[in-house]
């Protein structure tokens, strides 16, 4: 059981890596605090899609981590 959350938790960690790599870099400055960075710039489809799936494996990763804390403990 404690095999499967380490890999489980392993690849997500890999593949979180990635996807946030692979995210475009906003370079928004100063201007991301007043949200003025959002008035002009609208997400793409393929950006929104690779937000779900970070959000996705971010997740599986924070439940494994949490599994793992109380399997261990």
């Amino acid at each position: 059981m404690v095999t499967f959350f380490y890999t489980l938790q392993i690849i997500s960690a890999i593949f979180t890596i990635i996807l946030v790599l692979l995210h475009s870099p906003k370079g928004d400055g100063i201007a991301s605090i007043g949200a003025a960075s959002q008035l002009f710039s609208s997400q793409k489809s393929t950006e929104k899609g690779l937000n779900k799936v970070t959000y996705f494996f971010v997740g599986i990763f924070i439940i494994s981590s949490f599994f793992l804390g109380f399997i261990l403990k």
